[in-house]
């Protein structure tokens, strides 16, 4: 749909690159190329007197009658003008809808709510129009997901988005990434239910904030499916981070302590065996691959061994476990 439009990285790194001049709205580079912005329930006659103002046009009689002889409305977005362009060739742009795409990066392991924030600080949708949308059922029913929200299935990457997007819009877009990619990553998984995929993308959800090598992914997944092989409780200290920042809205922990894995949660899984009652983050491929491909071993614990390299000791036994100097999994964050 955008394959000719103009990609330009985030919203702030291009303001800071423009020269902004009267009137408001219209920008100008130094190589003389104009960016223009067609506001939402701005009438032509409007983006008329701002192009005059700028230079842009020099009457804006005849720009009304050219919006009078075609009468198709102007596209609310962000539009690249090379000049010289005529009055003409100007307007045709701004029916166009061939928007600038702004480049925006999604990180792995990151939560609805922050996903929501930094669409909103590139100036692609207001964060609580995203969160909306990510609970809206329709949505939920359209991709299958037996959750409440679409946490988890809004694949970590980069997108190539339009400003003032329709919320509904970006979560569609990111989740049909993410089944694409699920396709790739487990072509089987068109055969599963509904319910088997989320039991792995929780899992994968839990692991992407786990953790810090590669290589080591596929391990932490296969000492999680021991565990709850035997009915043993996960206890993933980024469950409890995810109940005190996601749940309880505090500020993200430094330390962990005896009584943060104490909180009365169904998100602990200290506390409640099994997976907890959904995703926990955004899961990128390293993370989905290990659900889907875990490494088969009898350890059942696993501490950070080396933080400065991210690296874990995984061990088979309790015993082995405390020997090696450490009482729970991953330790204190």
């Amino acid at each position: 749909m955008y394959f000719n439009a103009p990609v330009l990285p985030g919203r702030e790194s291009i303001i800071s690159d423009l020269r902004v001049l009267p009137p408001e709205g219209i920008t100008k580079e130094d190589d003389g190329v104009y960016y223009i912005e067609v506001r939402r329930g701005e009438s032509a006659q409007s983006v008329g007197r701002r192009l005059e103002r700028a230079g842009l046009i020099k009457s804006r009689y005849f720009w009304n009658l050219i919006c009078r002889y075609n009468a198709e409305h102007l596209k609310t977005g962000t539009y690249r003008i090379e000049v010289p362009a005529s009055q003409i060739a100007i307007h045709r742009i701004l029916i166009s809808g061939r928007q600038i795409l702004y480049r925006v990066t999604i990180p792995e392991g990151v939560t609805l709510k922050k996903t929501a924030s930094i669409l909103e600080d590139a100036g692609i949708c207001l964060a609580q129009d995203f969160l909306e949308a990510a609970k809206d059922q329709s949505i939920l029913e359209r991709y299958a997901i037996p959750n409440n929200s679409m946490e988890g299935y809004l694949f970590p990457d980069t997108y190539l988005l339009p400003s003032e997007y329709p919320a509904a819009r970006v979560v569609a877009s990111m989740a049909d990434n993410f089944f694409a990619k699920l396709k790739q990553i487990y072509p089987s998984v068109s055969g599963m239910s509904p319910n088997e995929v989320n039991e792995k993308v929780i899992l994968a959800s839990i692991i992407e904030r786990e953790y810090r090598v590669a290589s080591e992914a596929p391990l932490m997944a296969g000492v999680f499916y021991n565990r709850l092989n035997i009915g043993m409780a996960l206890q993933s200290c980024a469950t409890i981070e995810y109940i005190i920042t996601e749940i309880q809205g505090r500020p993200h922990p430094s330390v962990l302590y005896k009584r943060d894995i104490e909180i009365r949660n169904p998100y602990n899984t200290y506390l409640v065996p099994g997976l907890p009652p959904g995703p926990i983050s955004a899961p990128g491929a390293v993370a989905l691959n290990a659900v889907f491909s875990p490494e088969e071993t009898g350890f059942f614990f696993f501490f950070l061994e080396d933080p400065k390299s991210g690296r874990h000791y995984f061990s088979a036994t309790l015993d082995e476990h405390i020997r090696a100097g450490q009482l729970v999994p991953k330790g204190r964050l």
